[in-house]
């Protein structure tokens, strides 16, 4: 299951570079045409957030710090493949990276289902909550998602009807892969609510400050893009910015937590 969530943030990697570095040069270097390249920034700037994700899950000593990177991840996975399965006509055919595409849309969830179930049925020893949180952040954790998933379900099921609620433009097939960035980080920020617990939740923290990060870098690389007095500008940027700022104090949590738990065997030795 590591080196299977090692190999995802390889591929994480690339991803990103094509679409994050070389954001204006999707029509060479991608498997369809991005448009405008924001579009293709905020779509690079998701993967290697996610890199955090499944490397941390990789690193975890147990299934319970591990879990939280697949539910969201395999639900990603599958809704952009039903993206591309609807709007394959976009890609351009015949080019290898769109055949990688392909494979890797179909191979990833089929994997990551598979180790998620197995593990999910063993039985044996399951830990106990270390570092539980309090009611505000289980409160805004609850809001995250009560927002991201409903707006990415809406984007996703009819994009030409509320693209409208997006800062910049859409097309169908944009539309719907953005509205599975964010069913996908809603239902991570939703599962670390379930968790109620900052290590179990900090490889799902750890993403979504990067990804408030690196979207905020993305926009003001390209912010001819979109309309700075627009409300939906200024709606995009506040998510960003509180995606970044619970990120940041789940990271700075579960590290706080861990330092804890590391300090006390050395105490208990010495009393």
């Amino acid at each position: 299951m590591r080196a299977t969530l090692l190999v995802v943030a390889a591929l994480l990697l690339l991803a990103g570079v094509s679409t994050f570095v070389f954001a204006d040069r999707t029509d060479d270097l991608f498997a369809w045409t991005i448009q405008p390249p924001l579009t293709a920034a905020f779509m690079g700037a998701g993967y290697w957030a996610t890199i955090a994700l499944v490397v941390l899950a990789a690193r975890a000593p147990t299934w319970e710090h591990a879990r939280i990177a697949f539910p969201s991840t395999t639900l990603f996975a599958l809704l952009v493949l039903g993206a591309t399965a609807l709007h394959f006509d976009r890609f351009h055919q015949g080019r290898p990276i769109t055949w990688a595409w392909i494979a890797i849309y179909i191979t990833v969830p089929v994997v990551l289902a598979f180790f998620g179930l197995r593990e999910a049925r063993r039985k044996g020893h399951r830990l106990v909550r270390t570092a539980r949180m309090p009611l505000w952040a289980l409160v805004l954790l609850g809001t995250q998602a009560a927002v991201m998933v409903p707006l990415g379900v809406a984007l996703f099921a009819a994009p030409e009807t509320f693209d409208i609620v997006w800062p910049w433009p859409l097309t169908p097939l944009t539309g719907r892969v953005v509205g599975a960035w964010l069913v996908g980080l809603g239902l991570g920020a939703a599962h670390s609510a379930l968790e109620r617990d900052w290590l179990r939740a900090r490889p799902a923290a750890a993403t979504a400050m990067l990804f408030g990060a690196l979207e905020l870098v993305a926009l003001a690389r390209y912010s001819e893009t979109v309309d700075w007095g627009d409300g939906r500008t200024l709606g995009y940027v506040t998510m960003l910015g509180f995606m970044l700022a619970l990120g940041g104090v789940g990271v700075a949590s579960g590290l706080a937590a861990t330092h804890e738990a590391q300090a006390r065997p050395a105490s208990a030795a010495e009393s």
